[in-house]
């Protein structure tokens, strides 16, 4: 079976600002949220059978305690905003599982559920949908991949050296080096994206590192390699089939209108449907 492991607070991003800019400001109050479960349906038509998804339901989390300039919600368009609870509630009606974060981050859920499913000897693929750099780390091969919707990618193992210059196991060194400016924390100053991926190279981890090469900025560059550094041991399932897709729950039609979008329900249950009449002996996908 292939897993596919979503970033539910990307795509809201994704979903909200394309339709803003496709329908001049005029979108529907719960738009993106409509746009994000269609996303998720045509996944589940094109074969996809194991889903979850991800999203940050506070955006602030320990790493804040670590780093006082860590990302804070401040900023978020207050009419994106108020779609992050809504979208939690329409993918749990629809059937989907869903991980509202709330101490940890979207992307700890995704490490954390990626490193589970991977452990399973049945799971053949999982793929995380996101092209956030921090899940490269997450990358193993060719059987953990980051799959980049926007730029039409897949990215394996090589793909992450080739982007970065570094191993995935290495991109919280090279964050750390080079920062984060999306995650607020600004690196080491000095080091670029070329130099950093030298350095690891040829010293490994930042541990690793001679003293002379950072000086007094070691302890900054640990730091911000912890906050680089994504949680794998958040328990979100004890087994992968939990997160089959079986069809969306009674109430997601009402789900769906007070959404706003009653197509929704339709067509779930249509894809509901489809999977009913196909073979039993139907891969999975």
């Amino acid at each position: 079976m292939i897993v596919h492991l979503i970033d539910g607070t990307y795509e809201l991003f994704r979903q909200f600002y394309g339709l803003r800019r496709y329908a001049k400001g005029k979108a529907h109050a719960n738009g993106a949220v409509h746009g994000v479960l269609h996303s998720i349906l045509q996944m589940l038509e094109s074969g996809a059978t194991h889903v979850g998804v991800a999203t940050d339901h506070v955006i602030e989390s320990f790493r804040n305690d670590l780093w006082p300039e860590y990302k804070t919600g401040e900023g978020i368009d207050p009419a994106l905003w108020a779609q992050f609870h809504p979208l939690e509630e329409g993918l749990a009606s629809m059937g989907v599982a869903v991980w509202p974060m709330v101490e940890l981050e979207a992307d700890d859920g995704l490490a954390s559920a990626a490193h589970t499913a991977a452990a399973d000897p049945d799971v053949q693929r999982v793929s995380i949908w996101t092209p956030d750099k921090d899940l490269a780390q997450c990358v193993r091969g060719e059987r953990v991949v980051q799959v980049d919707r926007r730029r039409k990618q897949i990215r394996d193992e090589q793909g992450v050296f080739e982007k970065f210059g570094v191993a995935p196991k290495l991109i919280p060194d090279f964050l750390a080096l080079v920062g984060d400016a999306a995650d607020g924390f600004p690196g080491i100053r000095g080091i670029g994206r070329v130099t950093a991926a030298r350095l690891l190279k040829q010293h490994g981890p930042i541990e690793s590192f001679p003293a002379e090469v950072l000086g007094d900025q070691v302890d900054r560059a640990l730091l911000f390699k912890d906050l680089a550094t994504l949680r794998t041991d958040a328990v979100l399932f004890n087994e992968v089939d939990e997160l089959r897709w079986q069809g969306p729950t009674p109430d997601f039609a009402d789900c769906a209108t007070d959404l706003g979008d009653p197509r929704l329900a339709v067509r779930a249950s249509a894809v509901r449907e489809s999977l009913r009449v196909e073979s039993p002996n139907r891969p999975t996908r």
